[in-house]
């Protein structure tokens, strides 16, 4: 198919032409942001303004874009770039290099709105938004339309909503050259921040990394009951950590784990919903997160540690829920350990692939001793990569000068996605700034609680998940950090602890019925039931919808009491309360469980799990739930050993 294009994750598969271009574009995209982030520019002399670089980086993002996403590939026939796309890609190109050049003038004269840079913002503004559609699909695209129309006719709307009155011309004048809108905080942290982090995995990928832990899992989990879901749950939670993109995650890892854990004994909809539920949980897993915790520190404007620290505890919590639940239905259904000929000597993986700890090991002390800056610290981990990559490798991986090259071009081609999304939202945020949106949003919210803050909550929580489905991460995490979170603060929650309750509640969409984005996935692999799948994945991630009610008014979970003993009895309870929930939500503890015991066990978990400081009572509270725990405890031991009798005299019968 000579004259066909067509796209992958990982690069750029067609004719040789736009191969060349997309790899041009790409490798350039992805040397300007390590550049930036490894200080190149300064350190040879070169001066401009930051949004002179971002505005030269979206220029090569959108010409990517529409080099690489035909607009009808169906139809391209012997062309090998539609004359629509390659004048859309030099039109981006002459756009943004326009503004990068002229931004300190048109900024001079920000005022008076120079007709240039009204020219060039327009042409920026509807570029972005083709750009994002053809990226991330129509759900982003109508957010920011939506966004658009109300900034215009909102100050005809009485009531709470009312907005400031805005010229159609001014506000994307203001979106293209303020920094509050499109060259703002967000863009620059999906281009510095963002770029090093997706070399440092594609750099692992190309040296195998990605067979050393899978091998690493395998050999890890594989001996335990249900070893292959726990294969599954490791495996995501180490690539979704670094990657914080679900969708790729699940089709990185799920391609294995999923037919694996078919074949071991557990439903098509159980294999999916586990490994939806752990590609989802790995962007909320520290050390890296993904992009959205770099961004929350900036929104923060507190250290990454900080974020990472506070990240720690109820992300341990949700894996172990999901643990416990995929060994509790294994055992349950029977299901044993991988067969022993299937896994790896964990020894020999280990002396094979040691080295694959170092790179994580310079990005944690960059970061957590060194104080790096994020993107610095990718960079030292990049480094450290190379150099174990290319003297050693694993698995008949050695790094190579070429592979080296090719995770350049594979970074900005995957790079693009997260650009034109942080662009999307940097447009949000400047409607919100420019009209006074954001702050009517807060105060409507604020209302709706009617000084409850429970109920503000649940309001808040319900919306996170609305406004999340169909949504990528960052721009989910972005929408909610403008529209929800600063009615949480206004009311009296610690902003950290804000900010971890939308981000909790908003990932919480990609497996929320009706529209499970990560569900829906890895049904399609597990070829499953999607909606099935869906609510599967919801009751492995139950402790994602609790727990960020629970930090909000607890502020042990994240990690920010000073009482060591406090914080050790919180987590200490927390984990018993997990476990009898989620063995409650299965019906399997030592043994199957009656539906009494089901009950007793959910309702005692549940209310182990209440803070202290969530009401007052909540200690008596703790108290009941302790003693209904100890209940099903008692009974399940009895019933145990009472099987256990009963076996030798069936046997001697």
């Amino acid at each position: 198919m000579g004259g066909e294009t067509s796209v992958s994750e990982s690069g750029v598969n067609g004719t040789r032409g736009v191969r060349l271009i997309s790899t041009v574009l790409g490798a350039l995209l992805a040397i300007a942001g390590l550049a930036w982030a490894a200080d190149l520019y300064r350190m040879v002399g070169w001066t401009f303004l930051t949004e002179q670089f971002l505005a030269a980086t979206l220029g090569l993002s959108l010409a990517l874009v529409f080099v690489t996403r035909p607009l009808n590939r169906a139809a391209l026939g012997p062309r090998r770039l539609p004359w629509y796309d390659a004048v859309l890609a030099v039109v981006s190109l002459a756009a943004s290099a326009y503004m990068a050049m002229r931004y300190p003038d048109i900024l001079s004269d920000f005022f008076s709105t120079p007709l240039d840079g009204l020219i060039v913002s327009w042409l920026l503004f509807v570029l972005v938004v083709e750009g994002l559609r053809r990226c991330s699909g129509w759900s982003l695209v109508i957010v920011v339309l939506a966004f658009t129309i109300y900034a215009l006719v909102g100050h005809l709307v009485e009531g709470d909503l009312q907005t400031n009155q805005v010229d159609l011309n001014t506000m994307i004048f203001y979106l293209g050259v303020d920094t509050s809108g499109l060259f703002g905080i967000v863009l620059l942290v999906g281009v510095t921040v963002v770029i090093p982090f997706l070399f440092f995995g594609n750099l692992l990928h190309a040296s195998g990394g990605a067979s050393f832990f899978n091998d690493l899992a395998l050999g890890l989990m594989g001996g335990f009951r249900g070893g292959a879901a726990k294969i599954s749950i490791l495996a995501s939670t180490l690539f979704g950590s670094i990657s914080g993109i679900v969708v790729s995650n699940i089709m990185a890892t799920g391609i294995i784990t999923i037919p694996m854990m078919k074949k071991s004994g557990f439903k098509p909809e159980q294999a999916a919903a586990i490994e939806a539920s752990a590609s989802n949980g790995g962007q909320l897993m520290p050390p890296v997160m993904g992009a959205v915790a770099f961004l929350m520190a900036d929104f923060l404007q507190i250290s990454y540690a900080e974020v990472a620290i506070a990240a720690l505890v109820p992300a341990v919590l949700y894996y172990l829920a999901l643990f416990i639940q995929a060994d509790l239905e294994a055992g349950k259904a029977g299901i044993l350990r991988v067969p022993a000929s299937e896994i790896p000597r964990l020894v020999a993986v280990a002396m094979r692939g040691w080295f694959f700890i170092l790179p994580f090991a310079v990005l944690i002390y960059a970061l957590f001793t060194l104080n790096r800056e994020p993107e610095n610290a990718a960079i030292y981990a990049c480094l450290t990569v190379m150099a174990v990559g290319f003297v050693i490798g694993y698995g008949g991986s050695r790094l190579t000068p070429r592979g080296v090259w090719r995770a350049l071009v594979a970074t900005g081609i995957s790079a693009v996605d997260i650009v034109m999304i942080s662009a999307a939202a940097g447009f949000i945020m400047g409607i919100l700034q420019l009209t006074g949106l954001g702050f009517a949003l807060t105060l409507l919210l604020v209302k709706l609680g009617s000084g409850n803050i429970f109920a503000l909550l649940v309001i808040a929580g319900v919306m996170c998940i609305v406004l999340g489905m169909g949504m990528p991460t960052l721009g989910v995490y972005v929408l909610l950090a403008v529209l929800i979170a600063p009615s949480l603060v206004e009311v009296g929650i610690q902003p950290l602890a804000a900010h971890m309750f939308i981000l909790y509640l908003g990932m919480m969409s990609f497996v929320t019925p009706p529209l499970a984005i990560a569900a829906f996935f890895a049904a399609n692999i597990a070829r499953a039931s999607p909606m099935k799948t869906g609510w599967t994945a919801m009751r492995f991630s139950w402790t994602a919808y609790i727990i960020p009610f629970l930090f909000v008014f607890s502020p042990t979970l994240l990690l920010q009491s000073p009482s060591i003993p406090a914080t050790v009895l919180s987590l200490l309870t927390a984990t018993i309360a997990v476990w009898f929930v989620s063995a409650g939500s299965v019906g399997y503890g030592l043994q199957p469980m009656g539906r009494m015991l089901r009950v007793l066990a959910v309702v005692g978990g549940s209310l182990l799990l209440i803070p202290l400081e969530m009401f007052h009572g909540a200690f008596i509270a703790n108290g009941i739930g302790a003693a209904l725990v100890m209940v099903v405890l008692v009974a399940e031991l009895a019933a145990r050993r009472g099987r256990a009798a009963a076996a030798p005299e069936g046997a001697a019968e």
